[in-house]
Parts: structure tokens; sequence; C-alpha cells
């Protein structure tokens, strides 16, 4: 399985001559409108606390993010980017066998592999809308007693989700422990589908979200992990290097994570988009779209009569780059993944989708 996590503008525009700004990165699944402008300000007139450790404690910022998650302050781990909580949990808890539920995201398998453990993929299929039912689910977990299982919810690539009903009721049911990847889970109804909650009553539930997609701060580094388990969290923030979150991130995580809004327009706006895309993207012949509760929609070109390597390739001349899917374990050539843009951009997404195809 290749490590593909989307394009590389520095490689494109060298490439194609064009400026990184130019692209319209369709592949990337990051917040179009940017970043809190709350945030970005106070950064800017407090440029001098960089001459400043961090707070070693985070107070205020875990404070902010226990307000956002409605769960309790002393059950959050930071980490540096929520693949660096990835790889630390899964080495504190050192499972032997585990169920990763697959197409997925390559850093759980990569992280896993590094300890040796056995993994099985419980796929989605095409056939059945990607859809995953819990208790099929539950069978399969109880029945070779993983001690892991991994869910990125909402799913990338597919945006299929589970409400957190559904996962409580796996929660209920089995005794593993059950590592949930929330990347996406802002783009969602959070109240119906996200987990954050539950981690202050279920000890074998860890719940990771970091600020790359929604806040649109891939470059600041900052992730966070919930877990009720006192054992297991003291272990992971023992294994933590001290200050691992530098002060313009902690400072802009305070303020982000309070920006009602930010966070209410970025909601609105996307999900309105996705629903036009949704619908735009159905139109168009020989393609198959699936629903998406993510800022990502997955397509499949039924007809065959272009990959969606090609597809990619036809499309970068006009400054656009979608995700060819391929590199997903249980997708194939045909497969391909758009995220969601400002309404301008995705207008001209479907206008050469609809040229090409």
């Amino acid at each position: 399985m290749s490590i593909n996590h989307g394009a590389n503008l520095y490689g494109l525009s060298s490439k194609y001559g064009f400026s990184k700004d130019e692209f319209m990165d369709f592949s990337s699944n990051i917040n179009p409108f940017g970043t809190s402008n709350l945030a970005k300000e106070y950064v800017i007139n407090n440029i001098d606390m960089v001459s400043m450790y961090p707070d070693p404690d985070y107070i205020n910022l875990k404070k902010s993010i226990s307000n956002y998650c409605k769960c309790l302050a002393e059950n959050i781990v930071l980490g540096s980017g929520a693949t660096e909580l990835i790889s630390s949990f899964i080495k504190t808890i050192n499972p032997s066998k585990t169920l990763l539920l697959s197409p997925a995201y390559s850093e759980y398998e990569k992280e896993l592999k590094k300890i040796n453990c056995s993994i099985t993929k419980y796929f989605a299929r095409s056939e059945d809308d990607f859809i995953i039912e819990p208790n099929e689910l539950i069978s399969t977990i109880n029945k070779d007693n993983y001690d892991l299982i991994i869910i990125c919810n909402p799913s990338n690539p597919t945006g299929f989700t589970f409400s957190k009903t559904q996962i409580e009721d796996i929660l209920k049911n089995t005794t593993g422990f059950v590592m949930i990847d929330e990347t996406y889970i802002e783009f969602t109804d959070t109240d119906i589908y996200s987990s954050t909650n539950l981690v202050d009553s279920h000890k074998n539930l860890f719940v990771i979200r970091g600020t790359s997609k929604f806040f649109s701060t891939p470059g600041i580094r900052l992730g966070y992990g919930l877990i009720g388990n006192e054992d297991i969290r003291e272990s992971i923030n023992s294994n933590l290097d001290l200050w691992n979150i530098n002060t313009i991130a902690a400072s802009m995580g305070e303020i982000m994570f309070s920006d009602k809004s930010f966070i209410s327009h970025s909601v609105d706006v996307i999900l309105s988009e996705r629903d036009f895309l949704i619908n735009e993207l159905s139109t168009l012949n020989g393609v198959k779209v699936y629903q998406s509760n993510g800022n990502f929609i997955l397509c499949e070109i039924k007809s065959k009569k272009i990959t969606a390597k090609e597809l990619r390739e036809n499309l970068i001349p006009n400054k656009i780059i979608i995700r060819d899917c391929a590199s997903f374990d249980g997708l194939d050539e045909y497969f391909f993944r758009v995220c969601i843009l400002k309404p301008s951009e995705n207008r001209l997404l479907l206008k050469h989708l609809k040229e090409i195809l």
C-alpha cells in the first residue's frame, strides 16, 4: 500500500509552473475559509509571546477544549498534531490484535506495524454504499476478541459516519479499546455524531482530534486526545515531550475553539456546498456519488471510460487537483475524492468535470 496523503503542492508547482496559491486543491480536505480571524489577530497583536515558554500544564488551552468538546479538562492529552497521538496511544496500549475499519488513513496501519500488531481489516463495501451495520461489527469484534478497534468517524475517504448512539452501543457491547479519529467530525452535527463527551464515562474509549482540517491550521501542529482511563492517559503524557505545543499553537487554540462565529459560518457554508456538490456530481454521466457526512465526497467512475489518475491529470492544467483514491485499500483506480472548497471554486470543478466526463 502506498503512503499517500494527497497533493504535494510544492512538487506540482515546480512541474507545471504554477504558484502553489493558484491551485484549487480539492484533495486536501482543509477548510477553504482559512482559520479564525480572532486567533490570527491575537497572534499578530501579541507576537512578543514567542519570547516566553508556554504554560507546561496548558490550563487555558485545556479549558477551551473542554468547553468545546463538552468533556472534563482532566481527560485531555495534547499532541503535536493528531498523528503523534495516534502513535502514542498505540504504543501505550500495545495491542496484539487490532480490527481496522477500512478503507482508512494509512498512518493507523503504519503505527500498528511498528509494534508487530496483528491487523484485520474490516472493509466497508461499495455494494453497501460503504455503510457499516453496527451489530455486525460488534459480532465480528467479539468473535475474535480484538484488543483495539480503530474507527475514523466520519470515515476518510467514504464519508460514512456512526452516530454517537451507535458508538456507545459498540462501547457497551465490547471489551477492547476503541480509538475514534474525529478529524472530520466538526463538518457534521456534532450533537448527533461526536463521541467526545462519552470519554468521561467509558474508560475503553480514546477520541482523537486535530485542528488541521476544520480550523485550517496544519502549520501549527496542534492535536488533542480525550480519554477517561487515568492509567493510559498518564502513560501517554509521561512519554510526550515537555512543552510539546508551542506558544503560538496554544494561544491560537485557546481562541479558535471559542470563536462561535467562525465555527457556525464554516459549518453552514460547507454543509450547504456539500449538498449542492453531491446533487450536481450525481448528474455526471457514468459516475456514482456516495453520501458523505465529511467535507469531502467519494465518487466512482462506473463507466470506466477514464481512470481517476487520468481524470486528475486532465484537471491539473486547469489548476484543479482531486484525490485519486487508488492508494486506499479496498478502492480501485476508478475512485476519486473531492473536498468542499469555496462556492466559486466548486462550480469551476463541476464545469471542468462535465467537459471531461
